[in-house]
């Protein structure tokens, strides 16, 4: 039965990978605690043979692990899948926090973490997921989905196409926040404004998460991302989604 199968029927599927055997039991019996069915991994190569199997509705992940580096975990996975991932990271530098966003990652803790935030944590993930995925009747999917400029963006896929059929995935954070922009078109945006359409708030007042976020679609859906046409930075205002470009 597939992930999103399995959410209608009412559970929702976890898998938490960490090397700790005792951080990884205890995150999971929290869980499980408060109706998630769990299932967990020692690292990387674990997490890919339960993949192989079936998916999850949410993956949450340590990055500090001995085998593989949970970066790289995010890397391979958001290359191809738009599963959520909640990144737990026991340092307190916010590289790790950048470039796990940048890879893809939807959310992230420190550990050791408070239980009943990774709880709430993962119900506003799951729930920006369900957003993101609204039911699509299935004449949208053939007339292509919304287009600007060259790109077409599939909502029930969440792949984002141009002209000569090229695909790329889009995460479900990179989802909401295009969204945003393709529902406000020509409008000027605050980054508060935006992360509050996009429910992308960031927990931990990290204030420059939005730019991450929008430098991600950039690379995207932009020709030249240095030189973006469609998503304008407005200098001291906010951004401004231009759907024909300049």
């Amino acid at each position: 039965m597939s992930a999103s199968a399995r959410s209608a029927a009412g559970t929702q599927r976890i898998f938490v990978v960490d090397d700790e055997p005792d951080a990884r039991a205890m995150v999971g019996d929290y869980l499980r605690m408060h109706g998630f069915e769990v299932e967990l991994c020692d690292g990387g190569a674990s997490l890919r043979r339960l993949l192989a199997l079936r998916m999850p509705d949410l993956i949450v992940l340590d990055l500090n692990m001995p085998d593989e580096d949970g970066l790289s975990i995010v890397r391979d996975l958001k290359a191809r899948s738009s599963v959520p991932i909640i990144m737990l990271t026991a340092t307190a530098s916010p590289i790790d926090r950048v470039v796990g966003l940048e890879l893809g990652a939807d959310d992230y803790l420190p550990k050791p973490c408070e239980l009943r935030e990774l709880v709430a944590r993962v119900r506003s993930v799951l729930r920006r997921a369900a957003q993101a995925r609204p039911p699509e009747p299935p004449e949208r999917r053939e007339t292509g989905g919304v287009r600007f400029g060259r790109m077409i963006v599939d909502i029930e896929t969440l792949r984002l196409r141009d002209e000569s059929g090229a695909e790329q995935i889009l995460t479900r954070s990179e989802f909401a926040l295009l969204k945003a922009f393709l529902d406000n078109p020509k409008r000027v945006m605050s980054r508060e404004r935006l992360l509050d359409l996009a429910d992308a708030r960031d927990p931990d007042a990290f204030d420059r998460a939005i730019d991450v976020r929008i430098n991600r679609i950039r690379k995207k859906i932009e020709p030249d991302p240095a030189n973006p046409r469609f998503i304008k930075t407005v200098r001291g205002l906010g951004y401004v989604f231009r759907p024909e470009g300049d």
